[in-house]
């Protein structure tokens, strides 16, 4: 028989022609001693892996050696970069190859959202470990696929919600889960964040040259630029983001989630929004409400992008939060923002506060999983990751088989319930001080879709057309696998 050589191995792996079921990728990888650091190569390192970079080489146990990036331009500039602090680092555009580096133990990615899923497959089928940004997943299957290829390759994967590793965000769930504060009756999430217009093209734009387009591109579809900025306003575009909710959202998602007990998926979920303000090239709504139907309590999510007032610069609040979340209890509530919260009585009294003094460091918390090899020692397992991720889905994809109307049609559809009709009436107000007509505009409506948990399928009415969203075409070799 012909000996199989862990290159060709590779190759016809990420070739996306197969997956590693021969041989268990891990047996290459190497075994890091307590005293070892672990060598890790950065993925994408235009805007946030850039911040990785600066991260690790502060996190004790660990030691950046490569940098990945298929912008020439960005990865030649970061590592002059960091080459002027007196650091070396090989460069890559291309993570494949990169993954074929032995001297690599692990990658921390913080390429596009529709990146995240397969580099993290790839890694741990080539016997690295991951870091990966939030969201977890563009689209549901590829979430699920991260966890299994996770637990088939027995790699340590951290997805990069930090409040997991929040000493004060921490201490309001224990707070909250202890009955502090009587029954939980709702957790809410607020992403109430400047967004402006993104601006109008009149037609396909040329990539910049330093760009290898096709290797940008990946597992999206290929298709010409269609906006000004290729960099970070992919956010904004189906294809490569997931809006606000899975941009800064998925960190307010998972604490909302957390705050109600880590529960696994909904059995329902329905989505109101729109794009208002402004035309531009945009897809993604920037105002929306999502409200999964938890029992016994709700979670409702709530995003705006446009200020409190057409002509300010402040944004919104919801008692004194912009950007976090509240915990609306039968005994008072809590409060959770940037810098830990506050529990409140009844009457809004502060009773408690939860600082963050003492929390420890979310890429230190990777490193010393990744050096003891126990999943449970993760603060935010690929897993907890996976399912705050599948709820920004869940949210979008009821948004976008959703129809256009008018909000009285809304009000009526939803007035008997309480929850998502105090959110609305909020949103019609937000709307009203942006001068967008809320009354006369068209605002979209999602349906009320039906959720499997177990099978994480839509089901009953509009499924066909939900379920055509969990998953996608992928085009080869960038292909996330059925069988990782």
């Amino acid at each position: 028989m012909k000996k199989i050589t862990r290159r060709d191995f590779l190759k016809h792996s990420l070739a996306g022609a197969g997956t590693f079921a021969a041989l268990p990728a891990y047996s290459w990888a190497r075994v890091i001693g307590a005293n070892d650091a672990v060598r890790v190569a950065v993925v994408g390192v235009h805007g946030q892996g850039n911040n990785h970079v600066g991260m690790l080489r502060e996190t004790p146990g660990a030691r950046v050696v490569a940098l990945c990036d298929p912008d020439k331009a960005v990865l030649d500039k970061r590592i002059a970069e960091w080459g002027k602090k007196g650091d070396k680092y090989e460069g890559y555009s291309d993570i494949r190859k990169l993954l074929e580096n032995k001297g690599v133990d692990a990658i921390s990615v913080a390429a596009p959202n529709h990146w995240h899923a397969l580099a993290t497959v790839w890694a741990c089928q080539a016997g690295k470990d991951v870091y990966v940004e939030k969201p977890a997943s563009h689209n549901l299957f590829e979430g699920r696929k991260a966890v299994e290829a996770a637990r088939k390759y027995g790699r340590i994967v951290q997805h990069g919600t930090q409040r997991r590793s929040s000493k004060g965000h921490t201490d309001i769930c224990r707070f909250l889960q202890e009955g502090n504060l009587g029954k939980i009756l709702w957790s809410r999430g607020f992403c109430y964040k400047p967004r402006g217009s993104i601006g109008k093209v009149p037609g396909p734009q040329t990539p910049p040259a330093s760009v290898d387009y096709d290797l940008w591109t990946g597992p999206a579809p290929l298709k010409p630029l269609m906006r000004k900025n290729l960099h970070y306003d992919w956010h904004w575009v189906w294809d490569t983001g997931c809006g606000d909710i899975g941009n800064q959202g998925v960190h307010e998602m998972d604490f909302a989630r957390r705050a109600l007990g880590d529960p696994g998926l909904p059995p329902r979920v329905i989505a109101i929004g729109g794009r208002f303000g402004y035309v531009d090239d945009a897809e993604t709504p920037n105002t929306q409400i999502v409200f999964y139907d938890y029992a016994p309590a709700p979670l409702i999510f709530e995003v705006r992008g446009l200020p409190m007032q057409k002509g300010m610069d402040a944004m919104d609040n919801y008692r004194g939060i912009r950007i976090g979340n509240v915990v609306q209890c039968e005994g008072g509530y809590v409060s959770a923002g940037e810098g830990g919260g506050w529990a409140y009585d009844r009457d809004g009294k502060k009773m408690k506060q939860f600082s963050e003094e003492g929390s420890g460091s979310h890429f230190g918390n990777w490193i010393g999983a990744i050096k003891s090899r126990k999943v449970e020692d993760l603060a935010a397992d690929i897993e907890k990751g996976h399912l705050s991720a599948a709820l920004c889905h869940l949210g979008n994809a009821s948004y976008r088989v959703g129809e256009s109307t008018k909000a009285k049609n809304i009000e009526k559809a939803i007035k008997k319930n309480p929850e998502l009709s105090d959110s609305f009436k909020r949103f019609m107000e937000h709307l009203d001080k942006n001068e967008v007509k809320a009354k006369k505009v068209d605002i979209v409506l999602g349906p009320a879709l039906e959720f499997d948990p177990a099978a994480e399928k839509f089901t009953g009415a509009l499924a066909d057309q939900a379920n055509a969203l969990i998953t996608r075409k992928y085009r080869a070799p960038f292909v996330v696998p059925e069988t990782v």
